[in-house]
Parts: C-alpha cells; sequence; structure tokens
C-alpha cells in the first residue's frame, strides 16, 4: 500500500457527510498533516511522554487508533517491560491499512489491534491512554462517559493524552482561529473548494468543546492534574494524570 494525496474533495461532492471509509483511509496520512496543524510534533512528544509514564507489566490504549501512529509513537518511547499496546478503531479500512503500517514499522512493543467501538471496549491495568483527534467525533452527551471508563481502568499514576479541535467561548476567537486554520490548509495546497466542502461535511460530525471545558470535566472526573501542554490555533493536546 501507498499513501496518496488527499483530492477527496478537489471537485464537487455528492457525500452527506464525512466518514472514515476506504477513500479517506487511502489518502490519511496526507490528510491529517496537511490539515491539522502540530500533528507531527504530537506525535514526537507522545513517545516522550510514552518514556515517562508507561509502567512495567502494563497496557496502553489508542482509542480511534486510524492508522496507528500513536500507537507506534508509544512504542518508540516505551521503555518498561511486559507491555502492551491495544489499538481500537471502528473503521475497518482504517484498521486494514493500520496492520499494514504496524508490520512494515520496527517495533519492540507489542501492539494489539482490535475492530470495536470505544464506548464499549473494555480499558483495564492502563498506564497511558491515547484519544488523538478522536473524542470530537463521539457525541457529546457520551463523552463523559467515555473518560469515565477510561479514568476506572487506568492505574495510579496514569496518563491520558487527549488531542483536541476546540472552540471558544468568544465568537470572535471562533472566527480568528478558523481563519488562520484555513490558511494553514491553503498554504498547505488545498482550494478554497476543497476547505469549503470538508468544513461542510464535519459539521454535524466533528463537534468540538471548549480547552477550558474538556480541563473542568478531567477535573470533574477525578484526575489529580491536567493541563494543555500544546496548542495551535483551534487544536490542543492535553495531559491528565490520574
Amino acid at each position: 500500500m501507498t499513501n496518496k494525496t488527499d483530492n477527496i474533495y478537489a471537485s464537487q461532492t455528492n457525500k452527506l457527510a464525512f466518514s472514515f471509509d476506504d477513500q479517506v483511509a487511502e489518502v490519511f496520512p496526507d490528510m491529517i498533516q496537511r490539515s491539522v496543524p502540530g500533528y507531527a510534533e504530537i506525535l514526537k512528544n507522545t513517545a516522550k511522554f510514552a518514556e515517562k509514564f508507561v509502567s512495567d507489566n502494563s497496557h496502553c490504549y489508542d482509542l480511534g487508533c486510524s492508522l496507528g501512529a500513536s500507537s507506534l509513537a508509544m512504542s518508540t518511547g516505551i521503555s518498561a517491560a511486559n507491555v502492551k499496546i491495544i489499538g481500537v478503531d471502528n473503521s475497518q479500512a482504517m484498521l486494514d491499512r493500520c496492520r499494514h503500517h504496524i508490520e512494515n514499522f520496527k517495533h519492540s512493543t507489542q501492539i494489539e489491534l482490535h475492530s470495536g467501538d470505544i464506548l464499549k471496549f473494555p480499558i483495564e491495568n492502563a498506564s497511558m491512554v491515547v484519544l488523538n483527534f478522536t473524542l470530537q467525533f463521539i457525541a457529546p452527551q457520551e463523552r463523559k462517559a467515555l473518560l469515565q471508563k477510561i479514568y476506572q481502568g487506568m492505574l495510579p499514576g496514569g496518563l491520558l493524552l487527549l488531542s483536541e479541535k476546540v472552540c471558544f467561548a468568544d465568537e470572535r476567537d471562533n472566527s480568528l482561529m478558523s481563519d488562520l486554520h484555513h490558511q494553514y490548509k491553503r498554504e498547505n495546497g488545498y482550494s478554497e473548494l476543497e476547505i469549503s466542502q470538508k468544513r461542510s461535511l464535519l459539521e454535524n460530525v466533528l463537534v468540538p468543546d471548549t480547552l477550558e471545558h474538556h480541563i473542568s470535566r478531567l477535573s470533574e472526573l477525578g484526575f489529580s492534574r491536567s493541563s494543555c501542554w500544546f496548542q495551535q490555533y483551534n487544536f490542543v493536546s492535553i495531559f491528565a494524570v490520574k
């Protein structure tokens, strides 16, 4: 398999909503690199967080693992013994390509992939859990229950790494960050048609929270501390420690 250039929305589309189908899976590495500011930096630091927080005889979870980039990043940083990384996704198209990526990447930590709903998938003995731009695709009313289940399945001192697109309480800030994000896409070669169509298709699929809401919810669930360690425009990454 080779990664292709994302030109899905270069011409008029008849799609009604964005989905992680075969077409998206085929171009996903190009799509996310050109669409998500700071994505490479987040992956690089995922390995550094794994080095500091993953403990012996524990599990790591990559929930909404897509093509396995976060799983492989964790593997790069893990020095603890007898650790298993568990990747979960509900898109078979993503998982098929994920298996290929993982098989062709040298990694010392066992990576186990599962097709499933992360809302129902059991979390246990976890020293690190990654939600890399995944929670934003979960229905807002189901997010707290998912995070609570993750918290309950984590070991004391375990780490949740949560990366998300966020919105802002002030609509002027929303507009500013949206404009800067669209400029980022233009600089990466996307046309106005591509930007407009993808934005419309994501409108009711990707529903962001504010950064403040994320931090408050993590505190309510019992995490001992949480903080935003990375932000570029309306894309953030948060660490939370049980």
